[in-house]
């Protein structure tokens, strides 16, 4: 597979904020076939990048002690020519700067907010890291969704600050679903949660792993101590799972079932 074509406000990079990276290595390792490099501690802060293959697909960080109280989570990040800019973007279009663009030696320039509605989203402004290497692939990121609480808000604030080109895929009150792109070239979906997220729960970014048995990916997971917060189904997109890693991370994985193409071409 070639190299993933990052596009600009297109999710390229994904990592996990843990509160305990040896258990995370130990899981994810086993469960998706991952091998680790550790950053420089001066440099990076002791970041750790997760390969598969020989190519990049995800990152890691130990949680710090001014993260009391933040649950182990997963982020995306989206492209940017100039992350300071859509920083002010975000800021002027109702979103929340949770961090200020922060340069990575060598790497890039990276950015935490919140959009309009409340869910986390990185931003990443490449120089040599250009983000994830291997995508749509078993062990590797599949697919990125937002569950919002309010939808048209949602897809206004991508569309003005990251400049998606949406695509609606379905607009009924049972599901309405965005894409960025469309049919087969859409990169990431934005879904109206309004029905089902808890009023506790906010509106979040989902990240979708490929793997290529989701029923025996489940059984391994959970062996390693994993919890499953939705139990392999059957989709139109294939058969999908939610789980949470042993320190609570949530996660989705994804099985082809060769019937995904056909969904798109019939949404």
């Amino acid at each position: 597979m070639p190299t993933p074509d990052h596009s600009n406000g297109a999710p390229c990079w994904i990592d996990l904020m843990t509160s305990d990276t040896e258990k995370a290595k130990d899981f994810y390792g086993t469960l998706f076939g991952w091998t680790f490099q550790t950053g420089d501690q001066e440099k990076y802060g002791g970041y750790i990048t997760a390969a598969k293959g020989g190519k990049t697909v995800a990152g890691m960080m130990q949680k710090d002690d001014s993260m009391t109280g933040m649950p182990d989570m997963w982020s995306t990040y989206l492209r940017s020519d100039d992350a300071a800019a859509t920083v002010r973007a975000a800021a002027q279009h109702g979103g929340q700067v949770y961090m200020e663009p922060m340069a990575v030696p060598e790497q890039g320039r990276m950015a935490m907010i919140a959009d309009v509605t409340g869910a986390s989203v990185g931003i990443w402004e490449p120089a040599e890291m250009k983000g994830f290497e291997l995508a749509a692939e078993a062990g590797s990121p599949a697919w990125h969704e937002l569950h919002t609480k309010d939808y048209a808000a949602a897809v206004k604030f991508y569309q003005d600050v990251f400049g998606w080109d949406t695509d609606v895929m379905s607009d009924t009150p049972e599901f309405r679903y965005t894409t960025l792109g469309a049919g087969d070239a859409a990169k990431a979906g934005i879904m109206d949660a309004s029905g089902y997220l808890p009023a506790e729960v906010p509106s979040n970014w989902q990240i979708y792993f490929a793997v290529e048995d989701a029923d025996a990916s489940v059984e391994k997971a959970v062996s390693m101590g994993a919890q499953v917060i939705h139990a392999a189904e059957d989709t139109p997109f294939g058969r999908l799972a939610t789980l949470a890693d042993p320190t609570g991370a949530m996660f989705k994985i994804v099985a082809d079932t060769g019937q995904g193409a056909q969904a798109a071409t019939e949404a």
